[in-house]
């Protein structure tokens, strides 16, 4: 009979491309999660996997069973769940993806009075700036700055979010103001080196992009505005990561005259979680944490 600790076991080597990685995680000795491999395999009667001293690589059987192992232990944490919520109560593993200066700054502090109100939910956070592959990499929910395209994924806005031209009071009086589009080119430019690099903005005839001059690339937004604070160019910010900033005056909102396109923040899960009390349950407390306006803009004069 099929054991779902194997199963377990299978997935979390797959996953972690080594079993002593995988013995880490999941908290068991390594010889332990070899066996129950190895007897996962004896029962089904397929090799899942090529081992040898530097790597391990799923085989065909191995690529085949993933998916549904992964389904499999989805199921049975579903399962286990129902049960507690017919007693009224939240229980078991989520398993969240957000970037990594979103999760740092708000997402922790909007996650500490929902665990402590649902001790049973297992949660793990893993903040990356990557785009992850929510179903294929086994996250039951994301947070994403932006649209939602992936057509597997089920999406609810959890907060606006306004982006500004920033820069520090020392920068501008040393450079000048832009106060227009075509200004921009003459100044330096902090750009986010995980996505495009063009600036958008909204005019009356319809969205513009602008190509700035880069002074600095970094592919995370707290090193941006460190940037800008320092003084180093412009930078196009959302209010999330720098509304301390500005409210101390440590950056200034830059005016060109039309706005920068803005942005929702999401939660996006698997279309296959929809019916999950628990899932239901985080984001309608996120979007109440979150707030509209959100807490972050809360007190700040903006344009």
């Amino acid at each position: 009979m099929l054991k779902l600790d194997g199963v377990a076991a299978f997935v979390a080597v797959a996953d972690a491309g080594s079993i002593s990685e995988a013995a880490r995680r999941l908290g068991l000795a390594k010889s332990v999660v070899s066996e129950r491999l190895a007897e996962l395999e004896r029962l089904l009667g397929a090799r899942l996997m090529q081992r040898s001293t530097r790597r391990l690589a799923l085989t065909e059987a191995g690529t085949a069973f993933l998916t549904r192992g992964r389904r499999l232990l989805r199921e049975a944490e579903e399962a286990v769940a129902e049960i507690a919520e017919q007693k009224s109560l939240l229980a078991g593993p989520l398993r969240v993806s957000a970037p990594v200066s979103f999760g740092t700054l708000h997402l922790g502090r909007a996650l500490h009075p929902f665990l402590a109100a649902h001790p049973g939910i297992e949660l793990t956070l893993e903040l990356d700036d990557r785009f992850v592959d929510v179903v294929a990499d086994g996250f039951d929910l994301v947070i994403r700055h932006g649209q939602v395209h992936d057509t597997r994924l089920a999406a609810r806005r959890l907060a606006t979010s306004r982006r500004f031209l920033v820069a520090a009071p020392a920068y501008l009086e040393a450079h000048g103001t832009p106060a227009s589009l075509d200004a921009l080119s003459a100044h330096r430019a902090i750009l986010y080196a995980n996505r495009e690099t063009d600036w958008r903005f909204e005019t009356p005839s319809g969205a513009v992009a602008v190509r700035p001059r880069p002074g600095l690339r970094v592919n995370n937004g707290v090193m941006m505005r460190g940037a800008a604070v320092a003084g180093l160019g412009l930078a196009l910010l959302p209010t999330f990561l720098c509304h301390e900033e500005l409210a101390a005056g440590t950056l200034e909102v830059v005016d060109v005259g039309v706005p920068a396109e803005g942005a929702q923040l999401h939660a996006a899960y698997p279309l296959d979680r929809s019916a999950s009390a628990k899932l239901r349950a985080l984001i309608e407390h996120l979007r109440r944490a979150f707030g509209s306006p959100p807490v972050w803009e809360k007190g700040l004069r903006l344009p």
